[in-house]
């Protein structure tokens, strides 16, 4: 398996746990958001989105970091991402899919460039526009999880695809100084993940293409 990703890409990110995760091996390979190396015709011909990351795998170069995340626990089963109980596996969508969904397309990096140039928007202005949208998920994610009574991961003794989104955008809030001192239970189990050579093997810091 080859990953195409940054460093810096919370979805590369999420792809780097979940492989780890799985024990698969991979290569990975850096490509730069910054210089727009995504967008080149040589990766478009590949990967139309011109998105990150890019998983190619049995023959194909696959993208969308959610649905490589379903196909990854599809065809890799063991460890499984879900619980099985029915209601288990809809909690845990529910919080995946609302961190993927509601603060990574308003934060992603295509987003902060156009409120920069040709918006004209100041550093400061996008870093309270990214605190705004993490505030308005993160808050109701930490609610939910205050009354499931989660321990060290939301449900079991092993993380799955809650955690797997969960970390990588812990680590972009605090990037942007975000303040997670209200916030428990998912910095307990952030704890919890970051202990695991899975989860620290995939941290930004420790890729190649970090600077």
């Amino acid at each position: 398996m080859k990953l195409y990703g940054y460093f810096r890409s919370s979805t590369s990110y999420r792809l780097r746990i979940a492989l780890n995760l799985k024990g698969l091996a991979f290569e990975n390979i850096p490509v730069s958001l910054v210089t727009g190396e995504n967008k080149s015709p040589e990766f478009t011909q590949r990967n139309p989105f011109g998105s990150l990351p890019m998983l190619e795998a049995d023959g194909r170069d696959r993208a969308q970091s959610m649905a490589l995340l379903e196909w990854l626990d599809e065809a890799y089963p063991d460890p499984a991402f879900l619980p099985r109980d029915i209601e288990a596996r809809y909690t845990v969508r529910e919080l995946a899919y609302g961190i993927a969904t509601e603060i990574h397309a308003v934060n992603n990096l295509p987003v902060l460039k156009y409120l920069k140039d040709p918006l004209g928007h100041t550093q400061d202005e996008i870093d309270v526009w990214y605190r705004h949208w993490l505030a308005r998920t993160l808050n109701p994610v930490e609610a939910r999880l205050a009354q499931l009574g989660t321990g060290d991961f939301l449900h079991g003794d092993a993380p799955g695809l809650f955690e797997v989104v969960l970390i990588p955008q812990l680590a972009n809030a605090r990037r942007f100084a975000y303040d997670l001192s209200n916030s428990p239970h998912m910095t307990r189990i952030e704890a919890a993940c970051c202990a695991l050579p899975a989860f620290a093997a995939a941290h930004p810091d420790k890729q190649q293409d970090a600077t």
